[in-house]
């Protein structure tokens, strides 16, 4: 089922606050653990919630202004401005990897050892339960609104939730077995992981912008909405692509050649509200073509 405009905007806006709020308590909180704990994994886990911050704060801006109405200046709208947020989050959760992954070979050298790790260990358990639930409602919003912004947000998070999950299994090792070793390669590991979902980010955001292709099912779709009219001829030369939260779709539609011009549009209009049915933000553009028209063809030009 899809949402309204103007509930799709509302739900996209409690999320991003949302965000905004937890990883600002999240942070506070890791601060205040590190410190008192001299831990490497929950400093990494700080510094990634710093760049949750800078992130979400990014999401939020990207979502207010990829809500703007289409201008005569961005006739398309604005969707790509959340392809561009999630770009700038990719670069900056790239950056906090390559920090940690730093100081986490520089304490493989000089060894720090940890203390009043029962307080890293609850600090993190609250932030686990509360990251869960976040990732829960940002899943349901991203789903629900086809945010990349809040999708990319949401994969961010979904990253913390393994890390916060290794963090506290660490920290138990440490106390257990005095093995101070583990928390450096616990925050080394954690920086890997960090820049693999970085360059993940990085890829979907740069398929947006440069107008990749959407995916083979929804392409299927498309064709058969068109071919389920008795008067649709044929489709050649559907092109798609993602506006940020809306699909944009373009193709020629073959009708029999001896019909009106008023008749091809009015059938054309059928189809066009059947494909809106189903995808409800869409930007459609159908081109008529009589039936056994020969002419040069995008899809003969891709094949060769």
């Amino acid at each position: 089922m899809f949402l309204t405009e103007e509930k799709n905007k509302h739900l996209k806006k409690i999320a991003t606050f949302a965000s905004v709020g937890l990883s600002v308590g999240l942070t506070l909180m890791k601060m205040f653990a590190a410190f008192y704990t001299g831990s490497l994994a929950i400093l990494s886990s700080l510094i990634d919630s710093l760049a949750d911050i800078f992130a979400s704060s990014i999401t939020l801006i990207a979502v207010k202004y990829s809500s703007k109405p289409a201008s005569f200046g961005h006739r398309y709208g604005y969707g790509k401005a959340e392809s561009i947020s999630a770009l700038v989050q990719a670069a900056f959760i790239a950056g906090s990897g390559i920090f940690v992954l730093y100081d986490g070979i520089c304490r493989l050298f000089e060894p720090k050892p940890m203390t009043e790790v029962g307080l890293g260990m609850v600090v993190m358990l609250i932030s686990l339960v509360a990251t869960i639930f976040l990732i829960s409602f940002q899943k349901y919003v991203a789903k629900k609104t086809n945010s990349i912004a809040i999708e990319a947000d949401s994969e961010h998070y979904s990253v913390d939730v393994i890390t916060n999950i290794s963090i506290i299994i660490t920290l138990a090792l440490v106390s257990w077995l005095k093995l101070d070793w583990i928390d450096t390669l616990t925050a080394c590991f954690v920086a890997l992981f960090l820049l693999s979902n970085a360059f993940k980010l990085a890829k979907r955001a740069v398929a947006t912008l440069t107008d990749a292709e959407l995916g083979a099912d929804i392409r299927k779709k498309v064709c058969e909405i068109v071919m389920e009219f008795p008067f649709s001829k044929g489709i050649h030369d559907l092109r798609t692509r993602d506006l940020g939260g809306a699909y944009m779709f373009e193709f020629h539609l073959e009708l029999d050649g001896d019909l009106p011009l008023s008749a091809a549009h009015e059938l054309t209009e059928l189809v066009e509200d059947n494909i809106h049915d189903a995808f409800p933000n869409a930007q459609i553009i159908i081109h008529q073509d009589p039936v056994g028209h020969e002419e040069r063809r995008l899809d003969r030009e891709l094949a060769k």
